[in-house]
């Protein structure tokens, strides 16, 4: 089957585009590269031996678009490319709703004329907000958001769940991601954070690297066991292996109108301090943070139970916190011991 990754060179694209190829898929990557580099194409073939078909183009380019699914005749489209920092979406709400619900109706549009059947749409956990109760599940009320862009994931979900009702000819899996850390063991890929990193685990690398001088944890004093706040963090390879399985059951489907949602998530809680110390532990190094006062709009806690996909797509965490962040002071280290990735 041929699967079209869109944002294929990023974080969690480029990580699932190697699980897709060894799993016995053939990949096509899209990406313009605006929250990417087109070096870690380079770092694929590294890992797989593959040099993989690439389209440098946007998904609000309909008709650059339209041109490549007439070329390739993909089975199935997994879809990351989306604006995705809070803070940005906040001070540039209309480009996110303009950027993150274009590109969607440009490519169900284009299943649409093409008949592509499979179509994997990365979420996120943001649409449960603050929940009242943990862990969360899929049942659990989505919540108004507290950013743009967690607004977009919602809408994005409202938007394929109606497509799929409406009778086309596309079958549908939503994946709520919890919080990606990692790297590849290989360290040919990681997280590229462009500027200053908005995630906890690429600002720790970069500390720990020398690159930033300190750590800020914004509040230690909530109803938490050690007053930090508490995420579910998954191993990137872990979560792009989850997308193959949700390829695996949309195919397998003989519902005409089958559309779900996912957590996925390792169903454990780790505080922002114990990420902190765990990083210290498995790396030998000890790193430069500060508690500073509580940030406005941060969840206090969240994590999920992931019995639904356990059960459903047979697909299981497996790495652990420190091996998570293990692979992920390894892949700075080599950002640091080469020229950087074009």
């Amino acid at each position: 089957m041929k699967i079209l990754v869109t944002g294929g060179a990023g974080f969690i694209g480029s990580h699932t585009v190697v699980e897709l190829h060894d799993a016995g898929y053939q990949p096509v990557v899209l990406d313009n590269f605006y929250n990417s580099k087109p070096g870690v194409m380079d770092g694929l073939e590294k890992i797989t031996g593959k040099k993989f078909p690439l389209y440098q183009t946007d998904c609000n380019d309909f008709d650059g678009l339209d041109a490549v699914f007439a070329k390739e005749q993909f089975d199935g489209v997994i879809h990351f490319a989306a604006y995705k920092a809070v803070g940005e979406s906040v001070e540039q709400p209309l480009m996110y709703y303009q950027n993150n619900l274009g590109t969607l109706l440009n490519l169900l549009e284009l299943c649409r004329k093409h008949r592509v059947r499979n179509f994997v749409f990365s979420s996120s956990c943001t649409v449960y907000g603050e929940p009242d109760s943990l862990p969360v599940t899929e049942s659990t009320p989505r919540k108004p958001a507290t950013s743009p862009y967690g607004n977009t994931k919602s809408i994005c979900e409202d938007i394929i769940r109606d497509f799929v009702l409406s009778k086309a000819p596309v079958r549908a899996i939503s994946l709520r991601y919890f919080n990606p850390i990692g790297a590849h063991p290989s360290a040919e890929i990681g997280e590229l954070p462009l500027g200053v990193p908005g995630n906890l685990v690429p600002y720790i690398t970069q500390v720990a690297a020398g690159i930033r001088g300190k750590l800020s944890v914004f509040g230690n004093d909530y109803d938490t066991p050690d007053g930090t706040c508490i995420r579910d963090f998954i191993h990137v390879t872990d979560l792009a292996k989850a997308h193959v399985k949700a390829l695996e059951k949309i195919n397998k489907t003989d519902e005409a109108s089958y559309y779900d949602v996912f957590n996925v998530g390792t169903g454990q809680g780790h505080s922002v301090l114990e990420v902190i110390t765990t990083f210290e532990q498995v790396n030998h190094l000890r790193l430069n943070y500060s508690f500073e006062p509580r940030r406005p709009g941060d969840v206090i806690k969240i994590y999920a139970q992931s019995d639904k996909i356990n059960s459903e797509l047979n697909w299981k965490a497996e790495k652990t916190l420190a091996e998570s962040l293990s692979d992920a002071w390894r892949w700075q280290q080599k950002l640091m011991s080469e020229a950087p990735i074009s």
